[in-house]
Parts: C-alpha cells; structure tokens; sequence
C-alpha cells in the first residue's frame, strides 16, 4: 500500500425502490476539504494516464463498469516512494480510493461497457494554471503495464 493512500470499501443499501451509496463524508479519517465534484467516463479498453496534482488530493470512486486503477508514489522522500500499486472496482466492488498529491495515477476501463468514475478532488480545477503533471501511459520509468 502506498503511504496516504486510503482505500474504502463502498457499499449499497437496498430497499424495494432502489439503492443508495454513501461515497464520501466529512468524518473519513483521510478527508480534509471539498474543492469540487467531478463525472469522467472511459470507454472499454482506453487508458487515462499518468497525472499527478502538486496541490490537490483526489477522492476517486467507480459510479458505473469495470475500472483498473494504477498508482505510483513519485514523492521523494515517502517511505513507499517508487512503489506502485493496482487495484479493480466494479458494481459489485465499490471502493473510493484517496490519492495524495504527488502520487501518479491513471485508470482503465475494463468490460464491455464505458466506465464512469467520480472524483471529488480537494481543489476546484484551475483553468488559468491547472495543477496537473502528466506522463505518456505507455512511454515513461513506472513499472505498470497497462496492456495487460
């Protein structure tokens, strides 16, 4: 596991009319401020990869499909620094994932249909300075292959 990385299983609470799932709240141990709200899709097979925030943390959480999710602590001088990590969400494994600043991540959508991932990140997107460093996913020192 990655130093401030915090996974948390998700469930839904079903009744006859639907379901319900609390993805996020104030009291999580990691939580820390809301910046903004965010929906982003992936369509099956397509990469979203690698960035990481200076600034900001993110709260990520499968809403719909299959997701692959990789993760790299580029932070030098954490104790897991260099370490990688994958995990896999889908509708019958939510989880929200924390990802501190400085921790490359990336995710792919897996399955036959197109993913949607939420994230609630700590800071509202910049659009005069976004606070986003990116890397090629398939061209670059992470040891993560995102073709398999």
């Amino acid at each position: 596991m990655i130093d401030g990385v915090h996974v948390k299983k998700l469930k839904f609470i079903k009744d006859e009319r639907g379901k319900l799932m609390e993805v996020i709240r104030k009291d999580d141990p990691f939580y820390s401020k809301f910046g903004q709200a965010y929906v982003t899709t992936v369509k099956p097979g397509v990469v979203k990869a690698w960035h990481h925030h200076k600034i900001q943390d993110d709260n990520i959480a499968l809403v719909r499909g299959k997701v692959r999710l990789g993760l790299y602590d580029a932070r030098e001088g954490s104790k897991t620094y260099g370490e990688v990590m994958e995990l896999f969400a889908d509708e019958e494994n939510p989880v929200l994932v924390h990802i501190p600043a400085g921790v490359y991540h990336g995710f792919k959508g897996i399955g036959d249909q197109e993913t949607m991932v939420m994230n609630v990140p700590t800071e509202p997107y910049n659009h005069e300075n976004p606070d986003e460093y990116r890397l090629d996913p398939f061209d670059n020192d992470i040891a993560f292959d995102w073709k398999k």
